[in-house]
């Protein structure tokens, strides 16, 4: 996956709206295409609070430290994380040259914004256990279906 394909899925996954009713919606759209693919941690959450998270049979906690790190870097930059790590390993930077700490965030694909038309980014879904390609893979695929 290139940086110009991962720029035209962030324009086209913009949704009219998110509720919480959507984020369990979405959380348990992500359960079920993992189904054979564990073991995962999904996590959806806004910058101060975690609206759906699931730990799959076979996760750990650093599953769940991951998923954290990876929506950090979807926060701090404003892209998903697979489209940040691309451009910062283009441009030969890494987390440390932009002050930030690699306990508390990851240069790793996994989590996606979750944009709302008009308000921007509200939230990330994030997945983690997978190649970083295939955790961001299951989570724009759920994502795309509420668009």
């Amino acid at each position: 996956m290139d940086i110009a394909t991962l720029e035209s899925q962030e324009t086209r996954l913009v949704l009219p709206r998110f509720t919480e009713d959507q984020a369990l919606s979405l959380g348990l759209a992500l359960i079920e295409a993992a189904r054979g693919r564990l073991p995962i941690a999904i996590d959806i959450r806004t910058p101060d609070r975690t609206l759906f998270h699931i730990s799959m049979r076979g996760a750990s906690a650093i599953n769940d430290r991951w998923a954290l790190r990876k929506s950090n870097l979807v926060f701090a930059f404003g892209a998903s994380s697979m489209l940040t790590t691309l451009r910062l390993r283009d441009r030969g930077e890494t987390l440390a040259y932009h002050g930030l700490p690699e306990g508390e965030f990851a240069l790793s694909g996994g989590s996606v914004p979750i944009r709302v038309a008009g308000a921007g980014l509200i939230a990330a879904v994030t997945v983690s256990g997978l190649p970083e390609m295939e955790d961001h893979a299951l989570a724009v695929q759920a994502l795309g279906a509420l668009v």
